[in-house]
């Protein structure tokens, strides 16, 4: 990864990539870049970490406004023989306190905004690195840009395949996340050289339009760098801001032909489908990772494509081991408004040769009949190195080749998973994913659906919307047929408690709306 944009520019691959606002370490070369470019940035950030003072092995940690040039640092920091961490700008400081602590970074790269917003939640995540590196506005006590421009970066270093590479942190949905360390071995050889594939249809070709709207400082995009610099479409669009207003202009400037979204840009985006002239009518194939996307989200953007037969390829995984499963949606399989039938929860089966899947019964860790709910446990080659400072936490969720993935779901007869919640988040006999599923399609007006597990009460609706404002006779007619639940909880997307891939936090959300955070899950494999 270190020479990764040097080898792809010095066989000339021709990929145009256009930013929709510059880079962080890059403010004023514009928003169009090519290869040579990119390689260009990376030798130089590698120059300017060196003169902050890493050195081969340090941790550099990376946390700073989203943009793709997450990677292009963490490109800079693996070009040294250091280990970056890529942390996401929108942990809270304490949790950035902790594992910043557990870090103990030679250099953190941030900008002053960042160093501002921790500072007023009472953290100093200065104060746990050797040497700071702030980006854009100069910042009292740390190197800025012009301290270390035109630094020589010293001549690339390898390390052994099975070594650590990159650090990237879990969700964080129940609370400080883990540190996942990862090797080139892990993330590179068995993860993204597996997508470097031209497999028909779902593989990257030279004539593609990229969208990726994901968050950068995650393990996801790290990966998706290295496959899409190797199979090098036409043009690559990063998308950092996901306001639909904004974005719309840099969509119809670039219409996609693949796009990457996170399942809440997607639900962010969907708007836009709904006019004459979308800017997805040329997108034949749709990626969603990291969290459950709901059906007339999924529907509304293959009804948007005006390609013959697109495709949406939903891919279920944890930071800890990459994708586990595939599905793919067409239009036809998305006709089933308003029925009971699992949806999107059904992930689909293993990635063939390269993940198994069994469920176990959460009390005994013993194989359960397939049809029957359990703990989903899988094994793969990809699964990481471990959690950094918290080694007795990973074993703990590791059983011999197996890996506790602290999902209840279950295994159908033909060897697909059907997940049914998390483990922590689980209600006591029903799915709340189902009703959310359900819920979703069957109230145009709501954004999103979250249906809040609650101990020794029925669970706890609550109804997304553009203002805040919910049809109570529409939601009657909505839930008339379903498991009794507590009045619903109108509330605008701002409202909702995220992580930084947009992800809900569940059990703070509880929190907020009742003051508790029991449910029946035991949140002992979170």
């Amino acid at each position: 990864m270190g020479v990764l944009f040097d080898e792809c520019a010095q066989r000339g691959t021709d990929t145009r990539v256009h930013l929709d606002r510059p880079f962080d370490i890059a403010p004023d070369g514009g928003r169009d870049h090519d290869v040579a470019s990119l390689a260009a940035l990376v030798r130089d950030a590698a120059g300017w970490l060196a003169a902050a003072g890493a050195r081969r092995a340090d941790r550099i940690a990376i946390v700073k406004a989203d943009h793709w040039d997450y990677d292009l640092l963490a490109c800079a920091a693996v070009r040294l023989g250091a280990v970056p961490a890529q942390l996401s700008a929108h942990l809270p400081g304490e949790s950035l306190g902790v594992l910043l602590k557990r870090l103990q970074p030679a250099v953190l790269v941030t900008d002053a905004a960042m160093l501002e917003r921790c500072r007023e939640e009472g953290v100093d995540i200065a104060s746990f690195a050797r040497a700071v590196l702030a980006l854009g506005d100069p910042v009292e006590g740390a190197l800025g840009p012009h301290d270390v421009l035109g630094a020589e970066p010293p001549a690339p270093r390898s390390r052994d395949d099975g070594a650590p590479l990159v650090i990237h942190h879990t969700s964080g949905t129940t609370g400080v996340p883990k540190l996942v360390v990862h090797s080139t071995r892990t993330i590179i050889g068995k993860l993204a050289r597996f997508e470097s594939n031209r497999i028909p249809r779902i593989g990257l070709r030279t004539d593609d339009t990229v969208l990726n709207a994901n968050t950068f400082a995650h393990g996801r995009t790290f990966c998706w760098t290295a496959s899409a610099m190797c199979l090098a479409p036409e043009r690559i669009t990063i998308l950092t801001d996901h306001d639909p207003d904004r974005a719309d202009p840099v969509l119809r400037a670039h219409p996609p032909t693949v796009v990457e979204a996170l399942p809440a840009t997607y639900v962010r985006l969907q708007r836009l489908t709904e006019r004459l002239d979308n800017p997805f009518r040329r997108v034949r194939l749709f990626v969603s990772t990291y969290d459950a996307m709901h059906p007339p989200a999924i529907r509304a953007y293959l009804a948007a494509s005006r390609h013959r037969s697109p495709l949406w390829m939903q891919g279920w995984g944890q930071t800890e081991t990459g994708p586990l499963t595939f599905r793919f949606h067409t239009r036809g399989s998305m006709v089933s408004k308003y029925s009971r039938k699992p949806g999107t929860r059904n992930l689909g089966r293993p990635v063939p040769f390269k993940t198994g899947i069994k469920v176990v019964d959460p009390d005994t860790f013993a194989p359960v009949r397939r049809g029957r709910p359990g703990l989903v446990f899988t094994r793969t080659e990809a699964l990481c190195l471990g959690y950094l400072g918290e080694m007795r936490r990973w074993s703990a969720k590791r059983v011999g080749d197996w890996w506790n993935t602290g999902d209840i779901g279950v295994r159908n007869r033909d060897g697909s998973v059907l997940l049914l919640d998390r483990e922590v988040d689980r209600a006591d006999g029903m799915s709340c994913l189902e009703i959310e599923d359900i819920l979703d399609d069957r109230l145009r007006e709501v954004q999103e659906c979250v249906v809040l597990a609650c101990r020794d009460r029925p669970p706890l609706p609550v109804a997304v919307t553009e203002d805040g404002a919910l049809d109570r006779a529409a939601w009657q007619r909505a839930v008339r047929d379903l498991p009794r639940m507590q009045d619903p909880v109108p509330l605008t997307w701002q409202q909702v408690p995220r992580t930084g891939t947009g992800k809900v936090r569940r059990l703070d959300l509880l929190e907020q709306l009742t003051g508790r955070t029991d449910t029946y899950g035991s949140g002992r494999w979170t």
